[in-house]
């Protein structure tokens, strides 16, 4: 019965990228990338909020506070400040932003257009940070789908790398074929499911008589080494956990999000939206991960002890819904992992393709003379390459468990971290300060970029070990705080220095800022 529902699910996918495909005919890039700029409020927070959230919601950000402790709340803290702050703050105005910028379809288009350069220096090194980041994204997805597979169908457990292309090819189908719309539209209907899966998991643990006066004393046993206070966290947990809601502003598949609503005005309905569905929803996995410290299964075994000793934490609200409900329904709320994996990737997918053929092919490689015939058709020639990569990546997490690409949270962290840190600064910068240049742009995005890879990657803390030996580790594992952190402060400060040092925007550059502030 799993399959039936996920077989359904998939025919429904599907078929929303087939009738977009027909519909999008001769519509040109514009149509293709971002819809036309026809999205209405419902669909633009859902879409959002949808593609915003992995299968890092419903499994690694769970499973990270289920093994890791209530420090880890932090981050979905951090996250639900961040998306308010993000839909207060950027959105209209980015709309507007965006298309008094030479009606721009992509952030790199917009970055450029905001500084009326011709210069490509700024779109290149979009595109390298977009093609890294998204590629590593697309394989946490990959990832998350393939495991709940092989969940549903044991009979794949042995042949990992047949769930893996079934996932991918799926995505590739109604990405390729439908475009901006058909993502946006799936990531719709996979933002509702997500949201109903992830509140009726933790009502129905509740439901199963655990908290009678006997289980009370037992949870409150079960939590006490864990920790109940998320007050009590270190400093690094709290700065790591905060430091994920700087990541939105720099978010390129949720920046189109905002730059393809209808109007400046739909905004406002969408950003109620979008903030109800983000609390409710992290709210909703915050109570799973705490839930399951003390969670019996129904062979009596106790859901933490079964998990967290195999490292398999992140199977978390897997585990449970194969517990608690019967063949189909448990294949529908399963599904919502794979809707939650499908609405991230799929718009990364796009949005990296977007990036590449309008950014980079179209005005560097074919110097401004290719047809929208074409673009489309790079853009889909992307789409497939970056796809295939990704499929690289999670398949060697795949063969090895306790590696880095097996990794949920990791992948999403690294990748969310890069992107914040590179477009987060420049992006706020250029909404509200009218002396912002191109120079400032390029040295905010080369800086966050850099400072974060280093942080995270070069060696350069002498660790002890357990046998007297040391290792040099990097400064993200010998501090303990996230790289967003002080990459994206390195970017902020770089883009404010290179601007006041260079020389101010000319005469066009503050029409574009005055002409989007006037709409207001």
């Amino acid at each position: 019965m799993q399959i039936l529902a996920f077989c359904l699910y998939f025919a429904v996918v599907l078929a929303i990228g087939l009738y977009f495909f027909a519909k999008s005919k001769g519509g040109g890039e514009k149509e293709y990338f971002l819809g036309g700029r026809q999205m209405g409020p419902w669909v633009s927070a859902m879409s959002a909020q949808a593609s915003d959230m992995s299968g890092w919601l419903l499994m690694g950000f769970p499973g990270s506070i289920l093994a890791f402790g209530m420090g880890k709340v932090w981050i979905g803290i951090g996250l639900a400040l961040g998306t308010i702050a993000n839909w207060v703050f950027v959105a209209s105005r980015l709309r507007r932003f965006s298309q008094a910028a030479g009606d721009s379809i992509t952030l790199p288009q917009y970055l450029t257009n905001r500084f009326a350069s011709s210069n490509s220096a700024l779109k290149i090194a979009c595109a390298i940070v977009f093609l890294v980041a998204f590629t590593i994204y697309v394989a946490s997805g990959f990832v998350a789908g393939t495991k709940v597979f092989t969940s549903i169908v044991p009979s794949l457990a042995a042949h990992k790398h047949l769930a893996l292309v079934i996932f991918a090819a799926l995505i590739l189908c109604y990405t390729f074929l439908g475009g901006y719309k058909a993502v946006c539209w799936t990531d719709f209907f996979q933002g509702i499911m997500m949201l109903c899966a992830l509140l009726l998991v933790p009502i129905a643990m509740c439901s199963t008589g655990h908290f009678d006066a006997a289980y009370s004393g037992a949870f409150a046993e079960g939590i006490k080494p864990f920790g109940n206070d998320p007050f009590a966290a270190s400093w690094k947990d709290i700065v790591s956990g905060l430091g994920w809601g700087l990541g939105y502003f720099g978010m390129p598949h949720i920046l189109v999000r905002f730059m393809g609503i209808k109007d400046p005005k739909s905004v406002k309905k969408s950003a109620w939206i979008a903030c109800v569905w983000v609390v409710l929803s992290l709210g909703a996995a915050v109570a799973i991960a705490i839930l399951g410290r003390t969670y019996l299964l129904s062979g009596g075994d106790s859901l933490a002890a079964q998990l967290i000793p195999e490292s398999a934490q992140q199977m978390v609200f897997v585990t449970v819904v194969n517990d608690l409900f019967p063949g189909f329904v448990a294949g529908v709320l399963l599904a919502a992992i794979i809707a939650a994996s499908m609405s991230t990737a799929d718009s990364q997918l796009l949005v990296a393709s977007s990036a590449f053929s309008s950014d980079f092919y179209q005005p560097v490689v074919r110097k401004n003379q290719a047809t929208d015939a074409e673009m489309l058709w790079v853009g889909r020639f992307v789409v497939m390459i970056v796809a295939f990569v990704a499929f690289y990546v999670a398949a060697s997490g795949l063969e090895k468990p306790g590696s880095w690409a097996s990794s949920i949270m990791d992948m999403v962290e690294n990748a969310w971290g890069l992107f914040g840190a590179a477009f987060g600064p420049v992006v706020i910068l250029s909404l509200f300060w009218r002396r912002f240049n191109y120079a400032g742009a390029l040295a905010g995005i080369v800086a966050g970029a850099v400072v974060d890879l280093a942080w995270l990657l070069v060696p350069v803390i002498a660790v002890e070990g357990a046998d007297g030996a040391q290792t040099l580790v990097s400064l993200s594992s010998g501090l303990g705080v996230y790289e967003i952190v002080p990459g994206f402060v390195a970017s902020f400060l770089a883009a404010v220095l290179a601007s006041i040092q260079t020389e101010k925007p000319g005469a066009e550059v503050e029409a574009i800022f005055d002409k989007a502030v006037a709409k207001a």
